[in-house]
């Protein structure tokens, strides 16, 4: 996967999910907690450096704090400085969904989760390789899970 594969899926190319999560929003709202719901559901972003897990460092798995499917491998999260969780490429094809966000003034590529559709973050081309990707993440929007 690179910048050029992303913008391919964030303009509409085939990218199956492995599985749907199809909750109302009811029953997402009885699920997540207030701020997950706020982040996951209604795509709000968390304050920079407000989690621990942008420095936690250790081997696992990330998954959607939704409906808990497999995002991110600890293997390719670095420290990229911007005060979310960063990684260079999902676990596996098709987890991850991608949309043109054209909000703010800005066009960026919103990164989702491609099973429940909640909202993750952001896609940047300005990550290390091999892909060149940064997916920086709101830590509220996963949980680690162990390997």
């Amino acid at each position: 996967m690179n910048w050029n594969d992303v913008i391919r899926l964030a303009r509409g190319e085939a990218n199956p999910a492995p599985r749907r999560d199809e909750r109302s929003e009811e029953e997402w709202r009885a699920a997540l907690s207030p701020d997950q719901y706020q982040v996951l559901r209604l795509k709000g972003t968390e304050r920079a450096f407000s989690s621990d897990m942008c420095s936690l460092f250790v081997p696992g798995r990330y998954a959607c704090a939704g409906c808990h499917t497999e995002l991110f491998d600890s293997a390719t999260k670095f420290e990229s400085g911007t005060g979310w969780p960063s990684f260079a490429e999902p676990v596996a094809e098709g987890v991850v969904g991608y949309h043109l966000d054209e909000s703010h003034g800005m066009q960026r590529i919103e990164a989702l989760c491609n099973v429940c559709d909640g909202h993750l973050g952001h896609v940047f081309p300005d990550g290390p390789a091999p892909s060149g990707l940064r997916y920086c993440m709101n830590a509220l929007a996963m949980e680690k899970i162990a390997d």
